[in-house]
């Protein structure tokens, strides 16, 4: 049985280069270090974007001019194409990983929220690794989540979770546009504090995402006034999970 549960989620820009093509080393990278805190019975939720890019390099330029129809297409030919990449990855690590493609309603009290924490629970006992990601070939308006940053954290809650660890491209929070020489990273954020006067100029989407770093910093905070320590840290690092499990000071933490 685990002694801790961890939800990590992985945006888009944290596995894709500059040509806007999925970086296998870091999806592997990823998975190593989850495979090591399996190890010390430390056992993870992943929630992980890139669909819509691994279907757009498959497909290349669709000829759909409604914007979300098109996501829809991408999605619906690349989360299978993410799943493989995963799957391929995990088995490496003779681990084994699932599928799981909530929508909104999927929280809300009742039979769903039920089925949703069965579902993970019983992964998670069978020692299976949960990626999540929203289902965007079906999940259009109302049922959307507003971004992954989102489902991390609502998924934290479910569960209970010891820990949330958000991965990005850069560093952490920062009091301005994070390659500023004047801006700072900021080191701890309180579930109450209002840094919108920090977010104007580092709240940059990630590509074909819909999440930015205000999205992350407000999710952040809501996961930690449930309780649940948030780390906003650099995902393209090599061992930033392992850091922030060992207690390093890495990263922005968002906490009581």
């Amino acid at each position: 049985m685990y002694k801790e549960i961890i939800v990590i989620k992985v945006g888009t820009n944290v596995m894709t280069n500059k040509d806007n093509r999925i970086v296998r080393p870091v999806l592997r990278n990823l998975v190593r270090q989850i495979a090591e805190l399996y190890e010390r019975d430390i056992i993870t939720v992943l929630v992980s974007s890139g669909s819509v890019i691994a279907g757009k390099e498959v497909f290349g330029k669709s000829k759909i001019k409604d914007r979300t129809q098109r996501r829809q297409v991408y999605s619906a030919i690349g989360q299978p194409r993410m799943m493989r990449l995963y799957y391929n990855i995990f088995h490496d690590f003779g681990m084994k990983c699932a599928q799981v493609l909530p929508t909104k309603r999927d929280f809300s009290p009742g039979v769903h929220r039920q089925n949703m924490i069965n579902c993970c629970e019983g992964l998670l006992a069978e020692g299976v690794i949960p990626i999540a990601n929203e289902d965007d070939a079906v999940s259009v308006t109302m049922s959307m989540f507003s971004d992954n940053d989102e489902l991390a954290s609502l998924i934290a809650q479910l569960l209970n979770a010891d820990k949330l660890i958000i991965l990005t491209d850069t560093e952490g929070v920062y009091t301005g546009h994070p390659e500023s020489a004047s801006s700072d990273l900021i080191k701890h954020v309180n579930p109450n504090e209002n840094l919108d006067k920090y977010m104007k100029d580092s709240n940059k989407a990630e590509e074909e995402g819909r999440g930015g770093m205000g999205s992350k910093l407000d999710y952040a905070q809501q996961a930690a006034a449930n309780n649940i320590p948030t780390f906003i840290a650099n995902g393209k690092n090599e061992n930033t999970i392992i850091d922030i499990i060992d207690g390093k000071a890495i990263g922005t933490k968002v906490s009581l």
